[in-house]
């Protein structure tokens, strides 16, 4: 291999995004983190011994944690560590799905708004003021009460609510390029603002929209846990972070493992998911050198 061919100059911009990503430790370890929790909640069958919503050890109920039930028993008669294994599940697929919907949704209106301007940005700069001055808490217990939640029903609460960071940074990295010299010759050679759209702004603002996906996962999770805390998220016996925490929370003086465990697998996982967020954000900064 020559010295041109490892130059500086010749490498690609993921190499060095991958340096400085490499380089935020936090962010690493959250990856690491996040790994971890995604391989347990895909393989849970594979971990646990029984199911989430096996009662096989009533005559132990509320026992504390110990080498032969890690998390302890609830006080159903339920191995705890299992349900805590497969919350992870709820809780991670609602904060996919919901990233999803919010960046289907974030995309086009952010591509629209930054690339037309005048009155299709006036009218998606007031959606987004809508949208951020309704507390998503309190418009997700109006939803949840009259459809009585689900797992469709915070998919789409939270997806109605996370498409705006979305649609902002998509808005940003448009309007920066669309009068760049690429984009100015599709138009001088007759392509349409769709065309475009699709295949020169869209793709050249992947960067945001990686980030935007990642720091959605952990406002729907938190916004999923909320409702289920107050009874209106997933309904049991589907276990959930937050369902278990408000069942803990009964037990709280005397038996402190129902509501720590969930309490502290959500805080880890929404940390992680926001470290790992930030940490690609700083990475794919394309304002940022290689060094």
């Amino acid at each position: 291999m020559t010295a041109a061919m490892t130059s500086p100059h010749q490498r690609s911009p993921l190499y060095f995004a991958w340096r400085r990503f490499a380089a935020n430790k936090a962010a690493v370890v959250s990856g690491i983190v996040l790994v971890i929790l995604t391989l347990m909640a895909i393989f849970a069958p594979l971990i646990t011994r029984t199911g989430p919503s096996d009662q096989s050890f009533l005559t132990q109920a509320l026992a504390f944690p110990s080498r032969e039930f890690w998390f302890g028993i609830d006080d159903l008669g339920r191995d705890f560590f299992t349900r805590i294994v497969y919350g992870a599940r709820v809780s991670l697929t609602i904060g996919f799905a919901a990233a999803v919907f919010s960046v289907l949704i974030g995309i086009p209106l952010g591509a629209i708004a930054g690339y037309y301007g005048g009155r299709a940005d006036w009218v998606v700069m007031r959606l987004i003021e809508l949208f951020s001055v309704v507390p998503p808490l309190l418009a997700a217990m109006l939803l949840g009460a009259l459809t009585r939640g689900g797992f469709f029903t915070i998919v789409l609460i939270a997806a109605l609510f996370g498409w705006v960071q979305v649609c902002l940074l998509v808005r940003a990295q448009v309007k920066a390029f669309k009068e760049k010299e690429f984009v100015r010759a599709a138009q001088a050679l007759g392509a349409t603002p769709a065309y475009i759209i699709r295949r020169h702004l869209i793709p050249n603002s992947i960067s945001p929209i990686i980030v935007g996906f990642v720091l959605a996962i952990p406002l729907a999770m938190m916004l999923e846990a909320s409702l289920s805390f107050l009874g209106i998220g997933v309904p049991p016996p589907t276990p959930s972070w937050g369902q278990m925490i408000n069942t803990g929370m009964n037990f709280m003086y005397f038996y402190w493992h129902l509501a720590v465990f969930p309490t502290a697998a959500l805080a880890i996982t929404v940390l992680a998911t926001t470290l790992f967020g930030d940490g690609l954000r700083d990475a794919l900064d394309p304002t940022l050198k290689g060094r």
